[in-house]
């Protein structure tokens, strides 16, 4: 079978357990809800601040914003399918409303997490509006915490007001929405089908950037939690990697970055091009189901930081450039331990 007819397949096997699956999560939502108003008073005298309604509530948003962008996704298809445009290719117009659309439902989740958490995020310095005009650029993003990934999309989005090239994991395609609308923009699901071509397909990603585009990776590779960052150390002790290994035993608040995903990146970009390091802390200390329980309410803003690397300050050379990384990423570690301290937070 042709890989392309394999891979149809599977997206549309797919699409049909995760749809039918998203409107059951939207009922069980529902009425974890309602189960959540009728012991409201209990939960009260527990001096719990209404956590199982605003987790529930959350959920029920979430399901249903889901489920409306799915439609709105397949709509549009349809109108692209029945009114072509012969100004502009049937994918453009996909590309097109997909990031508006995808801005629009990201924000509706920021304003409920604002509302039901919350959530107070707080920006230094704050992110500028650049437009579809602005030169091309990589982000690369600290990832801790649930959630912290749509932040930096909604900040792209939204705010920064360009078009993000994602590099994410390929289980958020059980996700319909995402899988529909992230599926029609520049990306990289990893790891690939085939591991071999992985960090092809990212160096691919980076130099297909255009003005007004962002490719966004997470060199991390996960979620931090203390538990993963042991792991990681040990992996690269074991792997012959002493030096890295030592490096991420010196930064408490961040995972060792892997360095094939972001050095293809590099490789694949323009000569230049710009890298943005993404920082912050807050939601951190959220790393498993019983701290995300006593963590809601959300107790402290959310603090996050950036800086601008030129792209002629970033080395050439794989192990040069493995060398800078590490380097940014004692950065991103320093901030913490100093944002920390400020706020009076712990992150770790």
């Amino acid at each position: 079978m042709p890989t392309h007819v394999a891979y149809h397949l599977g997206t549309c096997a797919r699409r049909l357990v995760s749809v039918p699956l998203t409107v059951v999560v939207a009922a069980l939502a529902l009425v974890a809800v309602l189960l959540a108003l009728v012991t409201a008073p209990l939960t009260a005298l527990a001096r719990q601040p209404w956590r199982l309604l605003r987790i529930t509530t959350f959920l029920l948003v979430y399901a249903c914003v889901d489920l409306a962008g799915v439609v709105a996704a397949f709509w549009f298809w349809a109108h692209c399918v029945l009114r072509p445009d012969p100004g502009q290719s049937k994918s453009q117009r996909l590309g097109e409303h997909s990031y508006e659309l995808l801005a629009r439902l990201l924000d509706r989740l920021y304003r409920a997490a604002e509302r039901i958490f919350e959530l107070n995020l707080r920006v230094r310095p704050p992110v500028p509006q650049m437009g579809r005009a602005a030169a091309p650029l990589l982000v690369f993003a600290r990832h801790a915490g649930p959630g912290d990934s749509f932040l930096l999309l909604h900040a792209l989005l939204c705010e920064a007001q360009v078009h993000p090239a994602v590099v994410l994991k390929r289980s958020l395609r059980w996700d319909p929405c995402l899988d529909m609308l992230i599926g029609r923009t520049p990306h990289v699901f990893v790891p690939s089908p085939a591991p071999e071509t992985t960090t092809d397909a990212i160096a691919n990603l980076a130099a297909a950037l255009v003005p007004g585009e962002a490719a966004v990776i997470f060199p991390e590779g996960g979620n931090f939690t203390q538990q993963r960052r042991a792991r990681s150390i040990s992996w690269l002790r074991r792997h012959g990697k002493a030096r890295r290994a030592s490096l991420a035993q010196q930064r408490p608040h961040v995972l060792p970055p892997r360095w094939d995903g972001p050095l293809a990146l590099l490789g694949g970009a323009a000569a230049g091009m710009d890298v943005v390091i993404v920082a912050h802390t807050g939601l951190d200390p959220m790393d498993t189901p019983s701290r995300i329980w006593r963590g809601i309410p959300l107790r402290a803003p959310v603090s996050a930081t950036w800086w601008c690397v030129p792209g002629t300050a970033v080395p050439a050379g794989r192990a040069a450039a493995g060398e800078w990384l590490e380097q940014q990423w004692a950065r991103v570690d320093t901030w913490i331990d100093e944002e920390s301290e400020r706020t009076g937070q712990l992150s770790a």
